[in-house]
């Protein structure tokens, strides 16, 4: 069992005696021990948010048990492939908030989302128009555009991860007989920082209903649905690493989103195209196909640096 004897216990302040009024103060004053600036003050905030919250709602013993109980299996649900803690980070809005501070827009950079949970680093590496899935997994889609800088210069050889569901709203790696990547691909810029590949068309999916985060929606009266979405991540040199997603408009989830990942700036209109001979020539056995075209733009690492320093100033934050 982990002890700490070496606490000088005359230099603790006193937290006996405590009240509601006084609780507070007195965490956060034994607290102020810390020794780290940042632990010391997220913690200070936390705690004062924390009991804030419990004496506003005015918390029951029965409803702190119940939350207890909920945190409790939220942990035993865990596994080495399913994070239901990140899943409740993400249907409490609490991903997409720490990434929208994190990744500040800058000159009409593209705006970043929300990861989520299917991201593998063993992605097969496809060349120019080459295609992220096999024959079968869904309705063709070619996607086509420009990797730039804020000032509209394009950025060449930078690396592209894509990945998104196959026709049944399933990432390969929800497959127990997954053999190889499927629906994902890694891919280059050519210098004039074009890409190109082929993929199929995204379909709107459930997050995983069958454990308390799902429970948790159900008696909020929400639903545990994604609207279809294609991944996309960049990387390049000097620059911030995008993580993004396009949604294709229309979709009946877009304006509820489960994980509130969604940006109006995200969302694409995907063209159909009929020709035989033209979805031949991107690559496809046949027509018809839809296509997309989409220009990603990439923040400095000075520009986004610069961004986050103005949110800490303004916001006064430690």
């Amino acid at each position: 069992m982990a002890t700490n004897l070496d606490v000088d216990l005359s230099k603790l302040p006193d937290v006996s005696d405590i009240s509601p009024d006084t609780i507070t103060h007195h965490v956060n004053a034994i607290n102020s021990m810390c020794k780290n600036p940042r632990q010391k003050f997220i913690f200070e905030r936390l705690v004062t948010h924390l009991h804030q919250f419990v004496s506003e709602t005015n918390i029951t013993t029965e409803e702190w048990m119940t939350g207890i109980q909920f945190l409790t299996s939220v942990g035993q649900t865990c596994t080495s492939i399913r994070q239901e803690f990140i899943l409740l980070s993400d249907v409490l809005g609490v991903s997409a908030l720490v990434d929208s501070i994190n990744h500040p827009r800058v000159s009409g950079s593209t705006e970043n989302t929300v990861l989520g949970p299917f991201f593998t680093e063993d992605a097969k590496d496809i060349p120019h128009g080459g295609s992220i899935a096999s024959e079968g997994k869904g309705e063709y889609l070619f996607v086509e555009g420009r990797v730039l800088d804020t000032h509209g210069r394009p950025i060449p050889n930078a690396r592209m991860e894509t990945w998104e569901t196959d026709d049944t709203g399933k990432y390969d790696t929800q497959y127990s007989d997954r053999a190889e990547p499927d629906c994902r691909g890694r891919l280059r810029t050519q210098e004039d920082g074009r890409y190109s590949f082929r993929a199929v068309v995204p379909v709107a999916y459930p997050i995983p209903g069958d454990g308390p985060v799902g429970e948790l929606l159900s008696t909020l009266g929400r639903h545990n649905y994604r609207p279809a979405h294609l991944h996309i991540m960049i990387e390049a040199p000097g620059y911030e690493t995008l993580i993004t997603a396009l949604y294709p408009e229309e979709d009946k989830y877009l304006s509820s989103d489960a994980v509130f990942g969604v940006k109006k700036s995200l969302i694409v209109k995907l063209a159909e195209v009929h020709s035989d001979d033209e979805a031949r020539a991107k690559g496809f056995s046949r027509g018809p196909f839809k296509y997309l075209r989409h220009d990603f733009t990439l923040v400095s690492n000075g520009e986004a640096n610069q961004a986050r320093d103005q949110r800490r100033n303004e916001t006064h934050i430690n």
